[in-house]
Formats: C-alpha cells, structure tokens, sequence
C-alpha cells in the first residue's frame, strides 16, 4: 500500500556540524502533517551508548525510533565504533524486508565523526564538517557552511544560528531548537545541553 503523504507526519530540518573536535546536531520541533501543523516543540534527538553518540532524525517517528534502538544495539555489539555499528546498520536496513520499509534518515555523530544513514544502504560523511537532513536541509546547510567558512563560532553556535536562519525560510521549520554536542576530549563527560531537555515526543 502506498502512503497518502497528506496524511503522514513529516517536515522538519536536522542539522550537524564537526568543528575543531566538536560536533553538534540540532533539530526543530515542528511536526507537520499537510497544511497543519501537530506540534510545535517535537524532539528529534536522541543521546545513545551512554551519552557518548548523539542523534537525530527526520521521517516517520515510530520508524526512527526503531532505528534508534537498532543502532544502539549494532554501538553495544562494536564496542561503540560509531563507523563500523552505521555500516552494519545500513546493511541491515537495505537488506531486511522490515527495515526496508522504515521511512527516515539519521545523522549520527561522536566527537570524531558526523554521519549521514540512509534505507539505500547510504553512509555518508560529509567533506566539510556540515550536513542536514529533512524539509529544511537545504537552507540549515547553506547557512552552516557560510558561518563555517567566514567565522570562528564554535559548531554549537554555528547550528544555533543556522537553524534559525532556516525557521526564517523553511514553512517546515520552526525556532524551538533543541541541541545536543558531543566533544571528542570528553565524551564521557558531562552534557552541556541537559538544561534544555524536552520531555515532549513527537
């Protein structure tokens, strides 16, 4: 059966940049299904393997939270190689008749790298420390890479001001921010962003 997209919850925009040994992954809060607006204050990030890999998601909720647990599990099964537990992830999605039906994209991210998964068996990495998934992609990318090149504002702002920028142009996009980093020398450590927790779920 092929999905009605007018009834299906989608638009929102998931941005991550690497900079000097930090990464941060932001996301809006809207969920849109049609013309109308469900929600405005949506999480759509997730803190796995004990906090030390973060992630976001754009798509169907119920999908990627099934591909949360499923990467957690592929983390615990390498030791946490972040590389290594999104290969065998993507490899499962492509293959497994289940998987293959999930409708999302993740980015993941440790203090090392920033990821890009996807169902055709995508792991992307990006060239130059920025990526964006989502309704909003274009914009939140535009902006990050403009920032990253003509500034020296840490990757938590650099998300902060470009996802702004992108709730400015984006219909898909709001400014209830949510951000996690991570930070290669500390990931263990504690989480810069834990005031800023939501408890809603889209």
């Amino acid at each position: 059966m092929v999905r009605d997209e007018r009834t299906q919850p989608h638009g929102t925009t998931v941005l991550g940049v690497l900079r000097n040994g930090e990464v941060a992954i932001g996301g809006d809060g809207q969920v849109t299904m049609g013309d109308v607006i469900l929600k405005h204050r949506a999480r759509k990030l997730r803190r796995l393997a004990e906090g030390d890999v973060v992630a976001g998601f754009a798509g169907a909720v119920a999908d990627a939270l099934t591909l949360f647990a499923r990467f957690e599990s592929q983390l615990q099964a390498w030791d946490g190689n972040l590389r290594r537990a999104a290969v065998e992830l993507t490899k499962d999605w492509r293959s497994d008749r289940y998987l293959r039906r999930l409708e999302a994209q993740l980015i993941v991210a440790d203090g090392e790298s920033l990821l890009v998964l996807s169902g055709d068996g995508d792991v992307i990495e990006p060239d130059d420390g920025v990526v964006a998934i989502g309704a909003g992609a274009p914009f939140a990318t535009s902006a990050a890479k403009a920032l990253l090149r003509h500034t020296d504002l840490t990757a938590e702002a650099i998300v902060r001001a470009a996802m702004e920028i992108t709730a400015e142009i984006c219909i898909y996009t709001n400014s209830e921010l949510s951000v996690e980093t991570v930070h290669m020398e500390n990931a263990n450590g504690p989480h810069e962003n834990d005031s800023e927790r939501r408890d809603g779920e889209d």
